[in-house]
């Protein structure tokens, strides 16, 4: 099954000129969706992986199966004032302003092989940040994903140190 094809255009959203590329047909299909978990996770089952983390919200969506399909355990990523304990977190620039992410102070352990899963990269702030995070803790980034890509905005050079694998580039 080719799973680009239940990716839909949205014109002008969430500003004219832009084409938002849907995700939610893709998860509302159980075959599409079970094959792009299953694709993801399997760009990444001959590594040593011990944990996935993703961030809020869509990140929690596809990270949490590819976690359970890799049979490791899944650690969120969330917005401030969202983690009930100890955590550290680290602002990063968007295109209009600054965000801030936050992960539990022993979410990973050092040492530890970390997946970051993402439903899509655009320009490669938030999934950045997540780098920065697990590797204050002193984990390891054994890899990222993504579902989409979307190449031509070039979030991958933020990145461009780690290995990435995507299932849809445009």
């Amino acid at each position: 099954m080719d799973i680009s094809t239940l990716i839909r255009d949205v014109p002008d959203y969430p500003k004219p000129g832009i084409i938002f590329k849907d995700i939610t047909p893709l998860w509302k299909d159980k075959t599409g969706f079970a094959q792009s978990i299953r694709d993801l996770a399997g760009k990444f089952k001959n590594d040593r992986i011990d944990v996935v983390a993703g961030a809020e919200a869509r990140g929690f969506l596809v990270g949490a199966p590819v976690a359970y399909e890799l049979g490791v355990g899944f650690v969120p990523v969330r917005k401030p004032k969202k983690l009930p304990y100890k955590h550290i977190s680290v602002s990063y620039e968007l295109e209009y302003g600054t965000d801030t992410i936050a992960i539990h102070a022993d979410a990973v352990a050092k040492g530890q092989r970390v997946l970051i899963i993402d439903d899509l990269i655009a320009t490669g702030g938030t999934v950045a940040a997540m780098t920065e995070l697990v590797e204050k803790l002193g984990g390891v980034v054994a890899g990222i994903g993504f579902i989409i890509e979307l190449g031509f905005l070039k979030g991958r050079e933020k990145i461009s140190r780690y290995r990435i694998e995507s299932l849809i580039t445009y």
